[in-house]
């Protein structure tokens, strides 16, 4: 085997190697941003049950005991006010971290194989 058909066949075993730990890269990449966006949605879903089951308790004994004090109205309203500024909160918490894992394609592989392309090129025109 001569020098040129041992480059090649080696260049052609490394560019195989590269190939694989991209792609491994790549599910490694992808799966943290999946588990990133079940997050996101879990602390969406727990807002929105926080905020029904709060609203649904707090609202009841909250109301009943401001009403010794006030109207039963206004007592209701500030309460309401208070449980929807807390849902407001955790929807805007889950709301980040859905769109931290999105969208969901591995840019950090996408700009290492292209770095890797940069450099094959780079090195076949010397």
């Amino acid at each position: 085997m001569n020098d040129t058909q041992k480059l090649v066949s080696d260049l052609s075993e490394q560019v195989s190697r590269l190939v694989r730990d991209e792609l491994r890269l790549a599910k490694l990449e992808l799966t943290r941003k999946g588990k990133r966006a079940g997050l996101g949605a879990g602390v969406v879903g727990a807002a929105g049950i926080v905020g029904l089951f709060g609203g649904a308790v707090l609202v009841t004994a909250i109301v009943l005991l401001l009403a010794l004090v006030m109207p039963a109205w206004l007592a209701a309203a500030i309460v309401a006010v208070v449980l929807l500024a807390a849902a407001a909160v955790l929807g805007m918490a889950g709301k980040k971290q859905v769109q931290k894992a999105t969208p969901p394609v591995p840019e950090e592989t996408i700009a290492s194989v292209k770095a890797d392309i940069d450099a094959v090129k780079e090195g076949a025109h010397r």
